[in-house]
């Protein structure tokens, strides 16, 4: 069974990307993989500074690297600020990006597979965050899922429970999921 590393880029208690990636990982046991919720607050990651960085890597980097290293794919799910990517998340991927000689192992990224979620109150759902996603995740190493997922109207879209209300976006998702997670089962070998 393929691990799939989920990581919502906001660490708003209500946030609309928190609660689509916690629909993720719900859907992914029926797409066939073990999801692992990858919340960012569990991590104090410093912003990312050069200098800080040559003075050894900082422990929650090194723990967030692990687990995205243990991963065989994984699913972002990015809020859109101001038509672009959030801080909280570019910083992560940051970090876990960068060499670290304490700890040479593979790449946390290099050919894995990658899905792309956003939820937004506006019409697109994150969609110009899911384009500026794509040229740095590729430049990462990553494979990206020509399937993704845009909630928009988010502040319409979930029921009382967290999931989707719309039948046609929770089809859309589980089959967003399970190409993903056969591209991972196909990588992994």
């Amino acid at each position: 069974m393929v691990q799939i590393a989920v990581i919502p880029g906001s660490n708003r208690k209500e946030s609309f990307n928190r609660k689509l990636a916690a629909c993720a990982v719900a859907s992914l046991s029926s797409a066939g993989a073990q999801a692992d919720f990858v919340d960012l607050r569990d991590f104090s990651l410093p912003l990312y500074d050069g200098d800080l960085e040559a003075e050894g890597m900082p422990p929650a980097v090194r723990d967030l690297r692990s687990r995205l290293r243990a991963a065989d794919g994984i699913v972002l799910v990015s809020p859109e600020y101001n038509a672009s990517v959030p801080p909280l998340l570019k910083n992560a991927l940051d970090w876990v990006s960068r060499p670290d000689a304490g700890d040479p192992g593979a790449s946390a990224f290099d050919g894995k597979p990658v899905l792309l979620m956003s939820a937004s109150p506006g019409r697109l759902g994150g969609l110009r965050a899911q384009t500026v996603w794509r040229t740095s995740l590729i430049n990462l190493g990553l494979w990206v899922s020509p399937d993704g997922v845009a909630v928009g109207a988010a502040h319409e879209a979930f029921a009382e429970d967290g999931s989707l209300k719309d039948k046609g976006v929770q089809k859309l998702m589980a089959e967003a999921l399970t190409n993903l997670t056969h591209a991972a089962e196909r990588l992994k070998g």
